[in-house]
């Protein structure tokens, strides 16, 4: 079963600032806003949208940086 935060977007609340180092991601779920431990491949400021790609134990996930298409906010 696929934990329902994979495939949201967030905002990043602390800047990951190396590959494979920890930030903070504030992401929408289940009616409210939860905080989890962010980590992805490439640096990324304090503010970044980020698409949650994989959840792991401890309330850390993977994320990317999110490029919205054209017309979508």
């Amino acid at each position: 079963m696929t934990d329902p935060v994979v495939g949201l977007t967030g905002t990043l609340t602390s800047p990951i600032r190396a590959a494979g180092a920890l930030g903070e991601v504030l992401v929408a779920i289940r009616g409210g806003t939860e905080l989890y431990i962010a980590r992805a491949e490439e640096p990324l400021d304090a503010g970044d949208t980020v698409l949650v790609v994989a959840v792991h134990p401890g309330r850390v996930v993977d994320v990317v940086a999110w490029i919205p298409l054209p017309g979508d906010r």
